[in-house]
């Protein structure tokens, strides 16, 4: 089965011999091609809705993988059992949805090996929110499908542990951690300039790993982000109650002109 660069760059980040829980599985394509190229023994597609899961299930019968792929109606991870998969899929959805999914199957998802996870919107939300619940991000890509662009995670449950720590106990490969802190021989987290708390601020908005990497996808879209803040600010210059806006957007403006400066080094 081929799939679309999105769908092929979640499939890319699941470590090969992991049972697979696919929530929110759509048409079953992702799981389908898990089992079927050896990436995944077992799959769980799952979607809340019936509609999709049906589809999802006519197609995982069509390839006659249906002793493989078991299709379960289910709001998130409810109808998973802890410990029944080592790797979450979670893709498509708003950041805000991924967060309320992940926080109500909290406990099952910090026993997972690993969380694949594609937000939709909301991206400094989301990092954030994997952040405070103790998820550690070790590797991102981003593609550029459609002229959209879509930001794929890999987080695993550090239980309050840093990404140094866990690559110390031998949890994630020590090159992804150190990335995800900005840690690699390319660090993302040197300007003197720059508090804490932007340079916190800025790898949940952009991602650390991305930066750490100078992903060039990412550098479009930084470039895009640019161009449409800059037009939105030459808009409300004449708008007199809009400052409030303004300074987010010159704020804005601002991480993104650091972010690629990290691309000139």
């Amino acid at each position: 089965m081929e799939l679309s660069k999105r769908l092929q760059a979640i499939a890319d980040m699941v470590t090969t011999g992991s049972r697979t829980a696919d929530v929110g599985c759509d048409h079953g394509f992702v799981s389908i091609y898990l089992y079927e190229n050896k990436i995944a023994p077992k799959v769980y597609a799952m979607d809340l809705r019936e509609g999709p899961l049906q589809r999802a299930r006519e197609h995982i019968e069509e390839k006659g993988f249906s002793d493989y792929i078991e299709t379960r109606l289910s709001d998130g991870v409810e109808a998973l059992a802890a410990g029944e998969a080592d790797t979450l899929i979670c893709a498509g959805m708003g950041g805000r949805l991924m967060a309320e999914i992940l926080s109500k199957g909290h406990e099952k998802a910090a026993m997972m090996k690993e969380l694949i996870l594609q937000p939709q919107s909301e991206l400094r939300y989301f990092r954030e929110f994997l952040r405070q619940s103790g998820f550690v991000i070790v590797k991102e890509n981003m593609i550029k499908e459609d002229g959209k662009f879509y930001p794929i995670i890999k987080a695993v449950y550090g239980g309050g542990k840093s990404g140094r720590e866990m690559a110390s106990a031998g949890g994630e490969s020590k090159g992804e951690t150190e990335s995800a802190e900005g840690g690699s021989n390319r660090k993302v987290v040197s300007a003197d300039s720059l508090s804490g708390g932007t340079l916190q601020r800025i790898a949940d908005s952009f991602g650390s790993c991305l930066l750490a990497d100078r992903h060039p996808v990412l550098k479009e879209y930084l470039e895009m982000l640019r161009e449409r803040d800059e037009k939105i600010l030459e808009s409300l210059k004449s708008a007199g109650k809009q400052a409030v806006r303004r300074e987010e957007l010159c704020g804005e403006l601002s991480d993104i002109a650091y972010c690629l400066t990290l691309y000139e080094a």
